[in-house]
């Protein structure tokens, strides 16, 4: 009688044997690392073919080689803070109530209200550190205040300084950690190596638990710099030596993760905060082929390489043409991490099934929202992309040269103070442009050039219903509309 059942034994011990292995598998260490302000074509893994360089990011092309690169991916806003803030918290940057970039003057930030995807980490046991630019406020609405069990870095960008490319006389810069300023006025040609170094060090201090490691680099933001053993390296001037120097210290954090055995069991994301400042010239990245750059609703400011790995699970020299969000990191580490989301709204998807390429998986987003500061500017949706008529910034004259932006011999003290888009353009030599209401097809026409509103009214119809809708939630200045769903920022105590 017993042979009769022992195939069925057998199989329900196999069963019970599993179960509690699988049930005790770690949660993934997860490994954000952000540029800043790295044009989309930079790493050379997502260049135009046969396109020349002087140098190779062998770095970030390994890592797509062994994960997924992401062709079509957002952040909410073309400018650093709120570029941040959305990717931190799942939320469209005006729902958080910040837009733009905060400076050493900002006295508000992110709410203490909102959650952030290092709190959600935490609340699962992880071990959490910052280190690089945390640019959401500061003082009581540091890192250390959003989740963060460490931080070392800058709390906003590293031209609030005295080495700001156009405005004299500005305080000196701190460098923090924790809550403390630690020094003034840094080496900043040491940024890249520090941050790269502190985040190795986390990792060997946490390896035996799980951890969220956040690393927001300051390079390539301007002013730029890079340490003595990179500078002259890439035969293509300082810019691209900084892209190498970046390189190599995100091969070391990857490098680190492999001799710790952590590398099967971690997801690595990297992105770029927003694209490239393009006025700055030799100084600024490439965005090809899209048009602009930061600070403005065209791709060039929106879309970023972004490569995700995990071993196992997010297949391998895969590259994706779905449009996902930097906004959706916070529901999908949720998910990974059965963690409850938030009680009050996201604007982010679960965006899982995209990642590991599940049957049938594709964007959850039935269209994205661009805004500048207040005003929505563009809708996107599938290959079409609808911009409302708006004001935009464009490189005044020739690009510049030697860390000056466009057009620095005509500047006028009086025009850098101005305040609104006219004082930006005047601080970072850019000219303001109006543009009209345009369609584009980015499927067909990804420098966004040909305007085909008049050919395709049914689409404009179709997107112009959608923005209606965000007005009515988070607003749009352009239209005196002010939204139901914007939530208040943080203010520093």
């Amino acid at each position: 009688m017993l042979s009769r059942f022992l195939p069925t034994i057998v199989a329900c011990l196999a069963t019970f044997v599993a179960a509690p292995s699988m049930a005790a598998e770690p949660p993934p260490n997860i490994v954000l690392i952000v540029a800043d302000d790295m044009g989309y074509a930079d790493p050379t893994c997502f260049g135009l073919a046969g396109e020349e360089r002087t140098y190779q990011t062998a770095q970030l092309d390994k890592l797509a080689s062994e994960g997924t690169r992401f062709t079509n991916f957002y952040v909410s806003q073309a400018v650093c803070t709120a570029s941040r803030s959305s990717f931190l918290t799942g939320c469209y940057a005006n729902r958080v109530g910040l837009q733009g970039a905060l400076n050493h003057t900002s006295k508000n930030g992110l709410n203490p209200s909102e959650t952030t995807l290092a709190e959600l980490c935490k609340a699962r046991g992880y071990a959490t550190g910052c280190y690089g630019k945390w640019h959401l406020g500061m003082g009581s609405l540091g890192a250390v205040h959003h989740g963060f069990d460490e931080f070392f870095g800058l709390p906003y960008s590293n031209d609030n300084g005295p080495f700001h490319p156009t405005i004299k006389n500005m305080p000196p810069l701190p460098l923090i950690e924790g809550e403390r300023v630690i020094a003034t006025d840094p080496d900043q040609s040491q940024f890249t190596r520090q941050f790269t170094d502190r985040a190795i060090g986390f990792i060997k201090k946490n390896k035996e638990k799980p951890f969220f490691l956040y690393l927001p680099h300051v390079m390539p933001h301007v002013p730029i710099f890079a340490s003595d053993r990179f500078k002259g390296k890439s035969g293509g001037g300082l810019y691209t030596d900084v892209l190498l120097e970046l390189d190599a210290g995100i091969g070391e954090v990857l490098a680190t993760l492999k001799e710790q055995g952590l590398e099967e069991n971690t997801l690595v994301i990297f992105f770029s905060d927003n694209g490239p400042f393009l006025s700055y010239g030799s100084h600024a990245g490439n965005a090809r082929p899209y048009r602009e750059g930061k600070l403005t609703a065209f791709e060039g400011g929106v879309r970023t390489p972004c490569i995700l790995r995990w071993p196992g699970k997010i297949p391998a020299g895969r590259v994706c043409e779905d449009m996902l969000s930097a906004m959706d990191l916070v529901p999908t580490i949720a998910t990974l991490l059965d963690q409850p989301l938030p009680s009050v709204k996201i604007d982010g998807k679960n965006i899982l099934p995209v990642l590991t390429n599940q049957p049938g998986a594709k964007s959850p987003h039935e269209a994205l929202f661009i805004y500048s500061g207040t005003e929505l500017h563009a809708v996107v949706s599938g290959p079409w992309k609808l911009h409302f008529p708006h004001p935009y910034l464009t490189v005044a004259a020739e690009p510049g040269r030697n860390g000056k932006p466009s057009n620095w011999a005509n500047l006028k003290p009086d025009s850098i103070t101005k305040s609104g888009v006219e004082g930006i353009a005047s601080r970072h030599g850019y000219r303001v442009e109006k543009l009209p209401l345009s369609l584009y097809n980015l499927s067909e026409d990804p420098g966004e050039v040909k305007n085909v509103a008049e050919q395709n009214p049914e689409v404009v119809a179709r997107l112009s219903a959608l923005a209606e809708t965000m007005r009515a939630d988070l607003g749009d200045s352009l239209q005196g509309r002010t939204g139901t769903g914007v939530r208040p920022a943080g203010k520093v105590e």
